[in-house]
Protein backbone atom coordinates (compact mmCIF):
# COMPACT_ATOMS: atom_id res chain seq x y z
CA UNK A 1 0.00 0.00 0.00
CA UNK A 2 1.26 3.48 -0.78
CA UNK A 3 0.35 6.51 1.32
CA UNK A 4 -0.93 8.41 -1.70
CA UNK A 5 -3.77 5.90 -1.97
CA UNK A 6 -4.82 6.32 1.63
CA UNK A 7 -7.87 8.46 2.34
CA UNK A 8 -8.46 10.49 5.45
CA UNK A 9 -12.04 10.98 6.67
CA UNK A 10 -13.51 13.31 9.27
CA UNK A 11 -16.87 14.84 10.14
CA UNK A 12 -18.26 18.19 11.22
CA UNK A 13 -21.51 18.98 12.94
CA UNK A 14 -22.27 16.07 15.25
CA UNK A 15 -23.04 18.23 18.28
CA UNK A 16 -25.26 21.05 16.98
CA UNK A 17 -29.02 21.11 17.43
CA UNK A 18 -29.67 22.00 13.78
CA UNK A 19 -28.49 21.28 10.27
CA UNK A 20 -26.96 18.31 8.51
CA UNK A 21 -23.87 16.44 9.65
CA UNK A 22 -21.04 16.63 7.11
CA UNK A 23 -18.16 14.30 6.29
CA UNK A 24 -15.24 14.64 3.90
CA UNK A 25 -12.79 12.16 2.44
CA UNK A 26 -9.42 13.26 1.04
CA UNK A 27 -6.56 11.49 -0.72
CA UNK A 28 -3.54 13.76 -0.58
CA UNK A 29 -0.71 13.82 -3.10
CA UNK A 30 2.39 12.67 -1.17
CA UNK A 31 4.58 14.37 -3.78
CA UNK A 32 3.00 17.77 -3.07
CA UNK A 33 2.36 18.19 0.67
CA UNK A 34 0.15 21.02 1.89
CA UNK A 35 1.59 23.16 4.68
CA UNK A 36 -0.48 24.06 7.74
CA UNK A 37 -2.89 21.12 7.87
CA UNK A 38 -4.30 20.49 11.35
CA UNK A 39 -7.61 20.02 13.14
CA UNK A 40 -10.03 22.50 11.58
CA UNK A 41 -11.10 23.74 15.03
CA UNK A 42 -7.56 25.03 15.62
CA UNK A 43 -7.68 27.27 12.53
CA UNK A 44 -9.32 30.65 12.02
CA UNK A 45 -12.29 30.67 9.63
CA UNK A 46 -10.19 32.59 7.06
CA UNK A 47 -7.29 30.10 7.28
CA UNK A 48 -9.74 27.19 6.95
CA UNK A 49 -11.23 28.71 3.80
CA UNK A 50 -7.78 29.27 2.26
CA UNK A 51 -6.68 25.74 3.07
CA UNK A 52 -9.94 24.30 1.71
CA UNK A 53 -9.25 25.94 -1.66
CA UNK A 54 -5.70 24.57 -1.64
CA UNK A 55 -6.83 21.07 -0.65
CA UNK A 56 -9.41 20.98 -3.45
CA UNK A 57 -6.80 22.14 -5.96
CA UNK A 58 -3.92 19.89 -4.88
CA UNK A 59 -5.39 16.67 -3.46
CA UNK A 60 -5.45 13.60 -5.67
CA UNK A 61 -9.12 13.20 -4.77
CA UNK A 62 -11.67 14.66 -2.37
CA UNK A 63 -15.39 14.44 -1.70
CA UNK A 64 -17.84 16.00 0.76
CA UNK A 65 -21.13 14.37 1.74
CA UNK A 66 -23.74 14.74 4.45
CA UNK A 67 -26.69 13.20 6.21
CA UNK A 68 -29.66 15.51 6.55
CA UNK A 69 -31.81 16.31 9.57
CA UNK A 70 -34.42 13.67 8.70
CA UNK A 71 -31.70 11.00 8.54
CA UNK A 72 -30.21 12.21 11.84
CA UNK A 73 -33.63 12.02 13.49
CA UNK A 74 -34.47 8.58 12.09
CA UNK A 75 -31.07 6.88 12.48
CA UNK A 76 -29.46 8.78 15.43
CA UNK A 77 -26.49 11.11 15.13
CA UNK A 78 -23.79 8.42 15.26
CA UNK A 79 -25.35 6.32 12.50
CA UNK A 80 -26.05 9.42 10.39
CA UNK A 81 -22.40 10.47 10.79
CA UNK A 82 -21.20 7.04 9.67
CA UNK A 83 -23.59 7.24 6.71
CA UNK A 84 -22.16 10.62 5.69
CA UNK A 85 -18.65 9.12 5.92
CA UNK A 86 -19.66 6.18 3.72
CA UNK A 87 -21.09 8.58 1.15
CA UNK A 88 -17.93 10.72 1.14
CA UNK A 89 -15.68 7.69 0.56
CA UNK A 90 -18.02 6.33 -2.12
CA UNK A 91 -17.98 9.68 -3.96
CA UNK A 92 -14.17 9.82 -4.19
CA UNK A 93 -13.09 9.67 -7.85
CA UNK A 94 -10.22 7.34 -6.82
CA UNK A 95 -10.65 4.21 -4.72
CA UNK A 96 -8.37 4.21 -1.68
CA UNK A 97 -6.76 1.01 -0.41
CA UNK A 98 -6.97 2.26 3.18
CA UNK A 99 -9.33 4.72 4.85
CA UNK A 100 -8.19 6.39 8.06
CA UNK A 101 -11.05 7.75 10.14
CA UNK A 102 -10.76 10.35 12.90
CA UNK A 103 -11.97 8.99 16.22
CA UNK A 104 -12.76 5.49 17.43
CA UNK A 105 -15.84 4.57 15.37
CA UNK A 106 -15.79 3.71 11.68
CA UNK A 107 -18.41 3.05 9.04
CA UNK A 108 -18.52 -0.26 7.19
CA UNK A 109 -16.52 0.19 3.99
CA UNK A 110 -15.38 -2.19 1.23
CA UNK A 111 -11.68 -1.49 1.90
CA UNK A 112 -9.33 -1.55 4.88
CA UNK A 113 -10.29 0.92 7.62
CA UNK A 114 -8.27 2.27 10.50
CA UNK A 115 -9.55 4.55 13.26
CA UNK A 116 -7.13 7.16 14.61
CA UNK A 117 -8.03 8.99 17.83
CA UNK A 118 -7.12 12.66 17.36
CA UNK A 119 -6.23 11.82 13.78
CA UNK A 120 -7.17 15.35 12.71
CA UNK A 121 -4.03 16.48 14.58
CA UNK A 122 -1.64 13.74 13.44
CA UNK A 123 -2.69 12.49 9.99
CA UNK A 124 -2.55 15.13 7.22
CA UNK A 125 -5.30 13.52 5.10
CA UNK A 126 -7.63 13.46 8.11
CA UNK A 127 -6.73 17.09 8.85
CA UNK A 128 -7.61 17.96 5.26
CA UNK A 129 -10.92 16.10 5.56
CA UNK A 130 -11.61 17.95 8.81
CA UNK A 131 -11.12 21.27 7.02
CA UNK A 132 -13.33 20.37 4.05
CA UNK A 133 -16.12 19.01 6.27
CA UNK A 134 -16.02 22.09 8.52
CA UNK A 135 -16.02 24.64 5.68
CA UNK A 136 -18.88 22.81 3.94
CA UNK A 137 -20.90 22.68 7.15
CA UNK A 138 -20.21 26.36 7.86
CA UNK A 139 -21.43 27.28 4.37
CA UNK A 140 -24.62 25.27 4.93
CA UNK A 141 -25.16 27.04 8.26
CA UNK A 142 -24.86 30.41 6.53
CA UNK A 143 -27.63 29.28 4.16
CA UNK A 144 -29.73 28.28 7.19
CA UNK A 145 -29.11 31.69 8.71
CA UNK A 146 -30.39 33.38 5.56
CA UNK A 147 -33.50 31.16 5.54
CA UNK A 148 -34.20 31.51 9.29
CA UNK A 149 -32.44 34.72 10.45
CA UNK A 150 -34.36 34.96 13.74
CA UNK A 151 -32.49 31.95 15.15
CA UNK A 152 -29.02 33.52 14.84
CA UNK A 153 -27.39 30.51 13.16
CA UNK A 154 -24.51 32.67 11.86
CA UNK A 155 -23.47 33.35 15.45
CA UNK A 156 -23.83 29.94 17.13
CA UNK A 157 -23.54 27.59 14.12
CA UNK A 158 -26.46 25.55 15.45
CA UNK A 159 -24.80 24.65 18.76
CA UNK A 160 -26.83 24.75 21.97
CA UNK A 161 -25.62 28.15 23.17
CA UNK A 162 -27.69 30.26 25.55
CA UNK A 163 -28.66 32.50 22.62
CA UNK A 164 -29.80 29.53 20.52
CA UNK A 165 -31.75 27.97 23.39
CA UNK A 166 -33.47 31.33 24.04
CA UNK A 167 -34.46 31.60 20.37
CA UNK A 168 -35.63 27.99 20.35
CA UNK A 169 -37.78 28.61 23.42
CA UNK A 170 -39.24 31.82 21.96
CA UNK A 171 -39.82 30.61 18.39
CA UNK A 172 -40.05 26.83 18.63
CA UNK A 173 -37.99 24.70 16.23
CA UNK A 174 -37.68 25.39 12.51
CA UNK A 175 -37.48 22.61 9.87
CA UNK A 176 -33.68 22.59 10.19
CA UNK A 177 -33.74 21.56 13.87
CA UNK A 178 -32.94 17.99 14.92
CA UNK A 179 -36.07 16.90 16.75
CA UNK A 180 -34.31 13.84 18.20
CA UNK A 181 -32.03 16.13 20.26
CA UNK A 182 -33.42 16.74 23.77
CA UNK A 183 -33.44 20.60 23.80
CA UNK A 184 -35.25 20.66 20.45
CA UNK A 185 -37.65 17.92 21.49
CA UNK A 186 -38.45 19.90 24.66
CA UNK A 187 -39.03 23.16 22.75
CA UNK A 188 -41.14 21.29 20.16
CA UNK A 189 -43.36 19.95 22.96
CA UNK A 190 -43.64 23.43 24.50
CA UNK A 191 -44.55 25.06 21.16
CA UNK A 192 -47.36 22.51 20.62
CA UNK A 193 -48.91 23.02 24.07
Amino acid sequence: MTAQHWAGVDEAGRGPLAGAVYAAAVILDAEHPIEGLTDSKKLSPRRRELLAVEIKARALAWAVAWADVAEIDSLNILQATLLAMQRAVRELPLTPVLVQIDGNRAPVLPMAVQTVVKGDLSVPAISAASILAKTARDASIQTLHEAYPDYGFAQHKGYGTAQHLDRLKALGPCPAHRRSFAPVRASFSESKS
